[in-house]
């Protein structure tokens, strides 16, 4: 083999090479495998999405933009070295003024960015044209990897969408989907759901939705992790009051059954429901590969709750896939005070 130089490289030079990198950028090899990483072989991503560390260790692009109100310029937030947010270029950006978060930028090849949500047939939201506002940049502070990272804080009339995405289930084909999110700053409206939804903002009823939800029930809250189809959450499976960061996950044949599967984002393994038969009319499915975060398919936008990072795949992970996953978010180190 030979080098730019044109001398011949032994195999210990060859080794060295591979490992140089432009200063300040960390290479694959100093980071370990990330959620996408460990789908990758059987059920790859086709939309990730973190505020707060990238979700393929190979990741080299922004997470999200912010944007500043005094003069409405935008910028990119990305990773330092290690693969996690960048946050100190967003608190220098946004000094002296408010930002809001107006880009969640996916890690996968496939590019599928979630902007402010347009109306639908449930609710118009309160910014431009109906549109629905970005959450405010820098209302959730936490810490993951001993890093200063900020996620995503959803009150009602915020949510962010993607109508046309590529790679997306549609038609009763399996997936799975997971989000980092928290057990408080619930409310009981719909509809907190990150996945997938109608790609015409309305309500086509039952199966045109696979998007896993949290919410509260009753007074005071207890909270669960479901699958929301349309016109239904179901698996309700119980996530501990006060659990600060919490990992909820749904797979789907969809043709005929589903998997919840919840856990403590800090420590821990995963509980879940078992496999579950699709109830009747959701067989098959009949997914229309919309994305939607902290709202419903029709923009129901009234719930509240916390985002940090999710992904949706293509085909249905098995339960070894997603105890490898629970074991990497754990081993992230979700941290901080959150606010109830």
């Amino acid at each position: 083999m030979r080098s730019l130089f044109g001398k011949i490289l032994s195999p210990t030079v060859i080794l060295f090479a591979v490992a140089i990198t432009p200063a300040g950028v960390a290479s694959p090899q100093t980071i370990g495998p990330r959620p996408c990483d460990l789908y990758a072989s059987t059920t790859p991503c086709v939309a990730a999405f973190s505020t707060t560390r990238a979700l393929y260790r190979a990741y080299r692009g922004p997470l999200y933009q912010v944007t500043r109100q005094s003069d409405k310029a935008h910028t990119n937030i990305g990773l330092l070295p290690d693969g996690y947010a960048n946050a100190a270029a967003q608190d220098t950006f946004c000094a002296n003024t408010s930002c809001t978060i107006t880009k969640l930028y996916d890690q996968s090849p496939n590019r599928n960015d979630l902007t402010p949500a347009p109306p639908g047939g449930a609710a118009r939201g309160p910014g431009p044209n109906g549109h629905d506002l970005p959450a405010v940049a820098n209302a959730l502070p936490a810490t993951v990897a001993g890093n200063k990272v900020y996620g995503i804080a959803i009150s009602p009339g915020m949510g962010y969408r993607n109508d046309s995405p590529k790679q997306t289930a549609v038609n009763g084909q399996p997936e799975g989907v997971y989000m980092v999110t928290s057990a408080l700053n619930l409310n009981n409206k719909c509809c907190f759901d990150f996945g997938n939804a109608e790609a015409n903002n309305l309500d086509n009823k039952a199966g045109h939705m696979d998007a896993i939800n949290i919410m509260c029930h009753g007074n005071p809250c207890t909270s669960d992790a479901g699958l929301d189809m349309e016109d239904g959450i179901y698996g309700h499976l119980k996530v501990p009051a006060g659990t600060t960061f919490v990992t909820d996950m749904g797979t789907s044949d969809g043709q005929h059954t589903y998997t919840i599967y919840q856990g403590n984002a800090q420590s821990g393994t995963l509980t879940t429901t078992g496999t579950i038969t699709l109830p009747s009319g959701y067989q098959p499915m009949r997914q229309e590969g919309a994305i939607i975060l902290g709202i419903g398919g029709d923009n129901s936008n009234w719930a509240k709750g916390y985002f940090f990072e999710g992904v949706m795949t293509r085909g249905m992970p098995n339960t070894q896939a997603m105890e490898a996953v629970q074991r990497n978010i754990v081993a992230a180190g979700y941290s901080g005070q959150l606010k109830p």
